[in-house]
């Protein structure tokens, strides 16, 4: 940043040329797609603003995107503005697809936090705030949407200030006019720091205007405030307050500067995307106050050294282009052909929206698209020593949903492994795993959006269709009673026949005891040779019970049998061993048992009466709540519940937490589960092995 104090530039200058990389973020709905065309336009990178509603725009230009009108991956552009670079990161909103959004915060030097002037849905801002705090990362609030505005801003910054921990710092005031409906329409704003009243155009930039009247009481109130607050940070400033001296513009200006790019205030600016209100002077706001590359790397605590340095945040498959690294260059340059840590750097790529343009070097600070180098991908660093993984770059959440995934053509099932591969490099939120006790193919993600887009991918961008079911429960049965069986196994087939005879005590064991298998043969009546047969044949049978599950926490005794010196062999041993099972099990009270699992779920703390009767109403036990560990008004809900309810569990979740709750699951205990339940899963079971 640059200290004004001494007038010495430790990491560039505006207008010098130098590169810098801001992250559009926010809820989903808050406008960002229709603010980045804004800016594209503004900054003359395009000579018509795109619409998202008509699919025009830059950002939001995947097919998946496109078919949903959401964003579903980072969209990127890169412009020069006022002799300097700039790389725009238009981040998803949902929390289905946040990952993307917090990979394309750790590497930016700004984030400019998109809302809508609503109060109420300030809460969808928390999970992104949060983030960005903890990493320090200067940030920008742009409150957007302004001219539909209903609530005051005072009432908005209020509502802001409850979910940021950082000190909110109003720059402009509204100016509202009547409407013939007796509502208010905002025509303008008036600049705190300036002093000056701007009238907003739907193109171009606003017109300088007289300052209203009417205006003046508020925005006399609303600029002490601003200094109020810098104050604290500033004793020259508060100096000049306390003695009721007016403070230099210039002294504002640095103060906001300096206070801004230490993460101490979070200027909050106006503005509507989609008519290009307050574009320009948001513009403004960062070219003279965001961090240049060397400043965010130092925050960072990224080693650069001089040498060449590059951190791939995102990774992309086009079927044109290959595999694409998208990385942030932090010293140094990249040259087409250069290598770099044993590493060649082949074609390099300039991202601007779905478009990607050939470039021969990549400089300090730029963002670039390396093609081919397979062995970088997301969160890991290349510089002159090789690869190396990133100390701070965000680890993916944990699944939330899941779905048993299967290709519609079995003839795709090759290219269905290599397609997932692909789309979990490009979004390590994502995941999937082959699940043997019900023999899925199961594939988890952060919500029912997240994996429908998945599934989008894997048709439309490897021509790999699948079919997808809700996962079936890893059951298990048991028995609650014991029991003795003697099995005899006998065939003549003309030569050697077969023979074995057996005789086995069955006892059920305490829960998580699993199989133990006991030999009490004495004088040589089952050759020690046959035994481990006997064994063998157990727990063969043991892997599909009498109710179609696998039987767990089960003690069986070998005490007693007869053998033929001719006809017996390992082989009938094993046959009678799963005879034996087989008459015994029925007698020993089989019961089907359910995985339960330890559950905590975290939401905003109005939501957590609605969260605990959710829980309720899904066979939960309520172990009880707390505050969610530092997170201010946050509360986490434990219960212990049944897997088989936690399938679409995140759907309600979201619904009644205003699409930020989530939750942690990990195995506790299995439980005898009886009834009407019960013997349902029993029917489907058979159901499902008969096809």
């Amino acid at each position: 940043m640059t200290d004004l104090k001494t007038e010495t530039i430790t990491g560039g200058r505006p207008g010098s040329g130098a590169h810098r990389v801001v992250a559009l973020c926010g809820p989903y709905l808050s406008g960002k797609t229709s603010l980045l065309e804004s800016i594209l336009y503004a900054t003359g990178a395009i000579g018509r603003r795109g619409s998202t509603r008509a699919g025009t725009s830059i950002g939001d230009a995947a097919a998946e995107a496109r078919k949903r009108g959401m964003g579903t991956e980072i969209n990127v552009a890169s412009v020069d503005y006022l002799g300097d670079q700039w790389t725009f990161l238009d981040v998803p909103g949902s929390i289905e697809f946040q990952h993307d959004a917090f990979a394309a915060l750790a590497v930016c030097d700004t984030a400019v936090v998109v809302c809508e002037p609503s109060p109420e849905r300030v809460v969808a801002l928390a999970p992104l705030l949060k983030y960005i705090e903890d990493r320090h990362i200067p940030h920008i609030v742009f409150v957007n949407k302004i001219d539909s505005a209903e609530a005051r801003v005072r009432d908005m910054l209020s509502a802001l200030q409850s979910v940021s921990t950082r000190k909110l710092v109003l720059r402009q005031v509204p100016i509202r006019r009547p409407t013939n409906d007796g509502g208010e329409e905002t025509i303008g704003y008036v600049d705190l720091v300036s002093e000056r009243a701007y009238r907003y155009k739907t193109s171009g930039a606003s017109d300088l205007i007289e300052m209203p009247a009417e205006i003046l009481p508020r925005e006399s109130e609303a600029r002490r405030e601003l200094l109020e607050t810098l104050s604290e940070f500033d004793d020259t400033l508060l100096e000049q307050l306390i003695e009721d001296i007016a403070p230099e513009k210039s002294l504002i200006y640095r103060d906001l500067h300096d206070e801004f790019g230490a993460d101490k205030i979070v200027p909050v600016l106006l503005g509507a995307g989609d008519r290009e209100n307050g574009v320009r002077r948001l513009l403004k706001a960062l070219r003279h106050d965001t961090p240049f590359a060397a400043e965010t790397a130092q925050r960072r605590s990224l080693v650069t050294n001089g040498t060449a340095v590059a951190e791939c945040f995102k990774v992309l498959h086009q079927s044109h282009a290959g595999k694409l690294s998208l990385c942030r260059v932090w010293s140094g340059t990249l040259t087409e052909g250069q290598s770099l840590g044993g590493h060649r750097i082949g074609t390099m790529l300039r991202p601007f929206g779905q478009r990607l343009d050939k470039i021969t070097e990549a400089r300090n600070g730029e963002l670039v698209a390396l093609a081919k180098l397979e062995a970088l991908s997301a969160g890991q660093v290349l510089g002159a020593t090789g690869i190396a993984p990133s100390a701070d770059f965000p680890a993916a959440a944990p699944p939330v949903f899941v779905l048993s995934l299967a290709a519609k053509n079995r003839s795709d099932e090759v290219k269905l492994s290599g397609a997932l591969h692909k789309i979990v490099e490009e979004d390590p939120s994502l995941a999937f795993e082959a699940r043997g006790e019900t023999h899925e193919l199961l594939i988890k993600g952060q919500g029912e959006m997240h994996l429908k887009v998945a599934v989008d991918k894997l048709a439309g961008r490897y021509n790999v269709p699948v079919e997808t079911t809700a996962p079936r429960v890893a059951y298990r049965e048991t028995i609650q009673a014991g029991a003795q069986q003697h099995a005899r196994y006998k065939r003549q087939t003309g030569g050697h026949g077969q023979f074995a005879d057996i005789k086995v005590e069955i006892k059920p064991l305490p829960r998580g005891s699993g199989f133990r298998f006991v030999d009490k043969i004495v004088g040589g009546v089952v050759p020690r040779n046959f035994i481990p047969a006997v064994e063998d044949g157990l727990i063969d049978y043991l892997k599909e019970g009498p109710l179609g599950q696998p039987v767990v926490d089960i003690e069986v005794t070998l005490f007693d049998g007869q053998y033929h010196a001719v006809d017996s062999s390992e082989m009938s041993f094993k046959m009678a061993a799963r005879i034996a099972m087989s008459e015994a099990m029925p007698k020993c009270r089989p019961v089907l048992l359910e995985p339960i699992l330890k559950v905590t779920v975290a939401g905003p703390s109005e939501s957590t009466p609605r969260l605990q009767r959710l829980i309720s109403g899904r066979r939960g036990q309520l172990l009880g709540f707390d505050t969610r560990p530092g997170w201010n008004g946050w509360d986490e809900v434990s219960a212990l519940m049944p897997e088989a309810e936690i399938a679409d569990m995140i759907v309600e979740i979201r619904s009644v937490t205003q699409g930020v709750g989530t939750f942690r699951t990990e195995f506790d205990h299995l439980q005898e589960l009886a009834g009407r339940t019960a013997e349902r899963i029993v029917e489907e079971t058979k159901k499902h092995q008969a096809a």
